[in-house]
């Protein structure tokens, strides 16, 4: 093979018509790419239309079907993808997936000097390089108090600040990032915007897919338009921006106000709640109660205990010797408050809810889950389940992913099929943790349209959000929370 050493010493990563295929679909066609030193590329588009994998592309996470692929990393111009998977990595929510589904710990620590050697598990002591290399990543991500946290304890925020500072430790001539702002407070999201402004000046390029370009960092970006397997767009790099100029922004959903629910008495009671996670105090103490009527609205900033409180409440996790959870809507409902009544009239929607589906289950065994409070399967529907299924999934544009496995869906085509399926049972209770993280701007209105007939059929709604945008008109009441108390 010939290589044009100058474009090499320019050149990262070319895509000369790369076609990649998974479970039978296609999700990438005919793609053509080069990706330059030190650039900043910001990748838009539809969900479902390639971006995360052109991303897992890039990474050598995905191999081409067709087409030729080219890294010139290290000086060294290859065609296979062994010292890309060593030194690069998609930094978004699938990089926590590995962590949070085992059940063995694994400290902050562990993770990053993991990946100091491109591996998931730290299997060796660190050496003195590693550890300096430690203490450098530590110092810019600034992750020192969270050192000896079992990852699996982090907030969502915590939790995409350590993937990233793992991403940083086998110094990456390229970050590869997938929706990193979703499911960050603004605290979180100016820190870590600051974090690859430094990067960037470094000369690191950086690769954003994003649905909120004004959440970008103040970069110069190159825009490329993803859409249906196709790079179908493609700005040229402009200036130094603000945050979200340059962008062609989407409009954002019309408001569309809630009804207050029909019903009467107390919902949920918590009594003197705390909950600790690794011997650290995730929530609490904390009294409040939900009634019949009200619809809440949670904010604070991550770490603050708001997902600790959604899983409290749906009973995924427990309170501490001497607090109390009650749920009276159970026994207004003649249930038992076991799990499975909780699933079955609870819809909650959250970081860890989408990890659990990644697995062989189809959007159609997703969804027919709903009724039994299981997760990916289900027995057979009656008649009536199945047409609620087709119903709904022809409102919110879900049909050509009944078929599909979860392992080849998009992160906002997965999140369409569980918020889909968190509504479908008409649940008392549904709790949307950044719920409409991931999701384009049609999208995430189809959805909330959905709302106003819920909570007029009775179902009563909380939405734990850091965007105003993200939150329907008629929440009644507000709960903010500050190191897990309520402020």
């Amino acid at each position: 093979m010939t290589v044009n050493t100058a474009t090499a010493a320019r050149t990262l990563i070319e895509l000369r018509g790369v076609k990649v295929v998974a479970g039978g679909q296609t999700l990438l066609d005919g793609v053509t790419l080069t990706l330059n030193r030190g650039e900043a590329v910001r990748l838009a588009g539809p969900n479902g239309g390639g971006k995360t994998t052109l991303l897992r592309l890039l990474a050598g996470e995905a191999a081409p079907a067709a087409g030729e692929r080219l890294y010139h990393l290290k000086g060294q111009t290859q065609r296979h993808a062994v010292h890309a998977r060593r030194t690069l990595s998609v930094v978004g929510p699938d990089a926590e997936a590995f962590y949070l589904t085992r059940e063995w710990e694994q400290t902050v620590q562990d993770v990053l000097l993991a990946g100091f050697e491109g591996d998931t598990l730290r299997l060796w002591e660190p050496t003195p390089e590693a550890l300096a290399r430690l203490a450098e990543v530590v110092a810019l991500t600034e992750l020192q108090p969270l050192l000896k946290r079992d990852f699996r304890t982090l907030s969502h925020g915590q939790r995409r600040r350590v993937v990233l500072a793992r991403a940083l430790m086998p110094r990456p001539e390229a970050l590869l990032l997938d929706e990193f702002t979703d499911g960050l407070s603004g605290g979180a999201r100016q820190t870590l915007g600051r974090v690859l402004e430094r990067v960037y000046a470094a000369g690191v390029a950086v690769v954003l897919a994003t649905h909120r370009p004004e959440e970008a960092p103040s970069l110069p970006w190159r825009t490329i338009r993803v859409a249906g397997g196709h790079l179908v767009h493609e700005d040229a790099p402009h200036g130094q921006t603000r945050p979200g100029e340059g962008f062609a922004l989407q409009s954002q959903p019309r408001a569309i106000a809630l009804p207050i629910p029909p019903g009467s008495g107390d919902l949920v009671r918590l009594r003197n709640v705390s909950v600790y996670r690794n011997g650290h105090a995730a929530l609490g103490p904390l009294d409040w109660t939900w009634q019949a009527g009200q619809h809440w609205l949670v904010t604070g900033e991550n770490g603050s205990g708001k997902s600790t409180l959604a899983r409290l409440i749906a009973g995924e996790l427990g309170a501490a010797l001497g607090g109390h959870v009650e749920r009276p809507y159970l026994h207004a409902l003649g249930q038992r408050d076991l799990l499975s009544t909780r699933r079955r009239t609870i819809g909650l929607i959250g970081a860890e809810v989408g990890i659990r589906q990644r697995r062989d289950w189809t959007g159609a065994d997703i969804l027919a889950s709903a009724w039994d409070g299981t997760e990916g399967f289900a027995p057979d529907l009656t008649p009536a389940q199945a047409n609620a299924v087709q119903h709904l999934a022809a409102r919110l544009h879900l049909q050509d992913l009944l078929p599909r496995t979860a392992d080849t869906l998009s992160q906002g085509q997965l999140r369409r099929l569980l918020l889909t399926r968190a509504v479908l049972h008409a649940p008392k209770l549904l709790i949307l943790d950044e719920g409409l993280d991931f999701l384009d701007t049609a999208h995430r209105e189809r959805f909330l349209a959905l709302l106003p007939e819920l909570a007029a059929a009775g179902t009563h709604i909380m939405v734990i959000a850091h965007r105003d945008s993200d939150a329907p008109v008629g929440m009644t009441h507000h709960l903010r929370l500050s190191g897990g108390k309520r402020e």
